[in-house]
């Protein structure tokens, strides 16, 4: 008997240590959901209000009176390009993706022509320099011959935090400028604002 319980004792932490290990590699339930459902688990910054706020806010822009006036006066439509967005809030905010966003909804509007972006032209110049040496004097491209850009969109994104107890309400407002490059004028400022309301039962968050 007393050396049954001995090998029990040797035998019990292997055995717990199996379990903990089959209960960790348990799988999770995972449901897949449409890309546009509006989905907002923990109350941060996410895709969907990168999607909502670039489509509100360029359609903001895009009816403003500077776009008339421009095409009137130039007879095309303006070359816009989007420069920096900030973050100056209290979360980590991919503002990369947001500025993707803008990017696509300004593009896809129909309504301007677009620039490539800093990073990216620095790439294409790169990739022309090579063409001149490497690629046939037929099918290389010319260098000096990009298109400049007539406008830069470009903003930041604050936050506003208001807690207690349990309940946080965090307060976002995104603010855009389109400047006129040549001459530095402000064509359009605009905002949009986000409040949201997470309560966590009064557990620390």
């Amino acid at each position: 008997m007393k050396s049954w319980i001995k090998n029990f004792r040797w035998v019990l932490p292997i055995i717990l240590i199996t379990m903990l290990i089959l209960v960790g590699c348990t799988p999770k339930r995972v449901t897949r959901v449409k890309s546009s459902e509006v989905t907002d688990l923990s109350g941060r910054w996410n895709d969907t209000d990168s999607r909502l706020v670039s489509q509100a806010m360029v359609g903001d822009v895009l009816s403003r009176f500077w776009l008339n006036d421009f095409s009137q006066k130039e007879n095309r439509k303006p070359r816009v390009i989007v420069g920096t967005v900030v973050n100056r809030s209290h979360e980590h905010i991919a503002t990369n993706s947001f500025v993707k966003d803008l990017e696509r909804e300004l593009i896809n509007s129909g309504r301007v022509s677009f620039v490539a972006s800093s990073g990216e032209r620095k790439e294409l110049r790169q990739e022309r320099k090579d063409q001149q040496t490497q690629s046939s004097e037929e099918t290389a491209k010319r260098l000096a011959q990009e298109t400049a850009a007539d406008f830069m969109l470009k903003g930041s994104i604050l936050t506003i935090i208001d807690q207690l107890d349990g309940t946080k309400v965090k307060f976002y407002q995104i603010n855009l400028e389109l400047i006129n490059i040549e001459s530095n004028e402000k064509v359009w400022i605009g905002d949009k604002k986000i409040k949201k309301v997470v309560d966590r039962d009064s557990r620390k968050f």
